[in-house]
Formats: C-alpha cells, structure tokens, sequence
C-alpha cells in the first residue's frame, strides 16, 4: 500500500512548519498580506495546517463547501491566488521535500482553486 504524501513528508511536524513559513513569507509580501489584516494569524495558522494535512492525505478533514464558505466574503483574484501558491510552493522548496512531492502538493493546491477563488 502506498502510503500518503501526509506521511512521506513527515506528518503534522513537518507541515506545520511548512504553514509557519508559508505565512511568514505572506505577511511579508505587499500583494497578499492585505487578504489577512483583519485575520486571526494564530487560528487561520492552525486551520490551514489541519487543512494541508487533510489535502495531503492526513487526519483532518474539509469539505469542499467548508472550504467555499471560508473564502466567500474574500473575493481572492486569479492573480493573488497565483501569488499565495507561489509563497506556498516557496515555503515547500524551503523545507527540502523531494521535488515530486513538492509536484504533487502543489497540484493538489491548484485542485482547490475553484472554492477559494469566485467566478
């Protein structure tokens, strides 16, 4: 049995590095950090990392729909979410992941485009 991409990266450690980094890299850039100013940096970091573990085959869980609420009222561009996937992909080169992995997250990153950014 093959096992998920959650535990050949290493689990919840290695990804909640991984988000520390990602968000890091977005509160320093001027193109995405206003997405977050009225944001809870601690809670959207736990979700998000419950998120990624769920994206990579790990123990948390989102619907589609919950993940379609979260970002409604958000209205994230095509242009800023191409952004934040970059930062994204940054922090995943950062951590040293095999390059197919960083391959495979990022695609199931794109995956969720269609609920984060409105048509």
């Amino acid at each position: 049995m093959r096992r998920s991409l959650y535990d050949s990266i290493g689990g919840f450690g290695t990804i909640s590095k991984i988000v520390l980094s990602f968000y890091g890299k977005v509160l320093e850039s001027e193109d995405a950090a206003p997405y977050f100013a009225d944001v809870d940096m601690q809670q959207l970091i736990d979700h998000q990392t419950k998120f990624i573990c769920s994206l990579l085959g790990g123990p948390a869980s989102f619907t589609d729909d919950q993940i379609r609420l979260a970002h409604r009222s958000i209205n994230v561009t095509d242009d800023a979410f191409n952004h934040i996937a970059a930062l994204f992909v940054e922090a995943l080169n950062d951590a040293k992941l095999p390059a197919a992995d960083i391959d495979a997250i990022a695609k199931a990153f794109e995956a969720k485009r269609p609920l984060i950014v409105p048509r």
